[in-house]
């Protein structure tokens, strides 16, 4: 009985330490990630949703196909992030965006965005006698059509260019890399009655930067950009003639293999061979299918990595809003955990944006983050010169 027991207390050892192996931080890895980062304060305080929320100004980054279900002709946006100035004070993401409908079917819309990573010492001696300052910075312009087939529903596509500088070195073996990619997205808005109210149900599908791989010169391996695909559904429940509550919720996932880690017993030499096989020479297009089912912990590591958002958003009168959301990342793939809040006023010409993020996470340099909208509303302001 004895011998069992000791038996039954190994396997129990044994099965403890592979959970424990399993449950490691491994990151799905990408070039570029600012292209990951939410531009606009609106999407920002609601806990970073936006796949199938109210069309606005900003859709170009979350979900493209909502542009022809805008009631404006036209529009402009202006977002600015300070970012990560828990560490540093010099980082920051502008984007501008834009739309603009033709007829009562289609629209065009645009958008760049440029990521300041600041000012950076380098120095090529330990005498510092080489010492200089870079300005590394990722930038993108993207441009989409949307289509909408019927009047529920509407496609988009649309084609990007992304540019990234990071050289940090006296070397001639780096250089700047760039890609060029492309979004597909879907969208579905009906009305449906819940009670005596006449509710607003909005789908979204994103489908974002399926595209070329990146290099930066100084080795024969590309990386992957941010191919991510994006799932949301919202509900908008009119309370009364002036008061209105919108609840919204995303999952994303990033479409890019997951970075093979180094098994047990097995040699540096055949841990490099596998990695060139396994990630290095998998195309942008294969990889995307097989981001699937390639995680090392199977498919609770798939489901790990899927980040989801939920959100909420008051509005009285079209006029004023209070937002509020929380995301969620897995521990062992980033542990991007925070709540959000945010405010938006809106005038006829012009609508103003604050987003707020609070941190659940200890020492998590996203704490205290910051992002402001000022959107313009071309419609509006034609009507304000025709007043005059």
């Amino acid at each position: 009985m004895k011998k069992y027991i000791i038996i039954l207390s190994l396997i129990f050892t044994a099965m403890s330490a592979l959970a424990q192996k399993t449950n490691i931080f491994n990151p799905v890895r990408t070039a570029v990630t600012s292209q990951t980062i939410a531009p606009d304060a609106r999407a920002a305080g609601m806990g970073d949703v936006g796949a199938a929320t109210d069309p606005d100004v900003n859709s170009q980054y979350w979900n493209p196909a909502k542009y022809p279900f805008t009631i404006s002709r036209a529009g402009i946006a202006l977002n600015y992030t300070p970012w990560l100035r828990q560490l540093v004070n010099d980082m920051d993401l502008a984007t501008v965006a834009g739309y603009y409908r033709i007829g009562d079917y289609s629209a065009v819309s645009a958008s760049m965005r440029y990521f300041n990573m600041g000012e950076v010492m380098m120095s090529s001696s330990e005498s510092g006698s080489g010492d200089m300052t870079i300005n590394p910075y990722e930038m993108s312009v993207d441009v989409a059509y949307s289509l909408m087939l019927s009047e529920k529903f509407s496609i988009a596509a649309g084609v990007r260019w992304i540019y990234s500088d990071l050289t940090y070195d006296y070397s001639e073996d780096t250089s700047p890399g760039s890609a060029f990619a492309a979004d597909l997205a879907a969208y579905y808005q009906n009305y449906i009655n819940i009670g005596q109210r006449e509710c607003q149900l909005g789908l979204g599908l994103d489908i974002s930067n399926i595209g070329s791989k990146i290099n930066f010169g100084s080795d024969k391996n590309s990386e992957f950009i941010p191919t991510n695909m994006r799932l949301g559904a919202s509900l908008m429940i009119p309370l009364d003639e002036f008061n209105k509550f919108t609840v919204a919720a995303d999952a994303n996932k990033l479409l890019v293999p997951t970075h093979p880690v180094q098994r047990d017993n097995e040699s540096s030499t055949d841990y490099e061979a596998r990695l060139q096989k396994d990630y290095y020479d998998v195309s942008s297009i294969s990889g995307i299918f097989k981001s699937f089912s390639d995680a090392p912990g199977g498919f609770k590591e798939e489901m790990q990595e899927v980040n989801w958002s939920l959100g909420g958003e008051y509005t009285y009168n079209d006029k004023f809003s209070l937002r509020a959301g929380y995301h969620n990342e897995s521990e062992n793939k980033g542990n991007r955990k925070y709540f959000t809040v945010g405010a938006g006023f809106k005038m006829n010409a012009f609508t103003l944006d604050a987003g707020y993020v609070i941190a659940t996470a200890k020492s998590n340099p996203l704490d205290q983050t910051l992002r402001f909208t000022l959107a313009f509303d071309l419609d509006g302001i034609k009507d304000l010169f025709k007043k005059k």
